[in-house]
């Protein structure tokens, strides 16, 4: 059996439930803001592009993640 998805999360830069300074860089088609950290793209919903946040991160998939905005 090969595990070819094995190694991907420690490539991940991010960890659930942690917090960051980010600065919103794009929007996506969903209108999320888009940020990110040392290239992994980090959604985080009620952002507009130039708006810098602190946020927590809620999920963490291989290529993408998800984060809330922490007040």
């Amino acid at each position: 059996m090969v595990f070819m998805f094995r190694d991907e999360s420690s490539s991940v830069p991010v960890e659930e439930g942690e917090v960051y300074d980010v600065t919103i860089q794009d929007i996506a088609r969903q209108g999320d803001g888009i940020a990110r950290i040392e290239g992994f793209v980090i959604f985080v919903p009620g952002t507009k592009v130039g708006d810098e946040v602190r946020i927590k991160i809620e999920r963490v998939l291989p290529k993408y993640g998800f984060a809330s905005l922490v007040e």
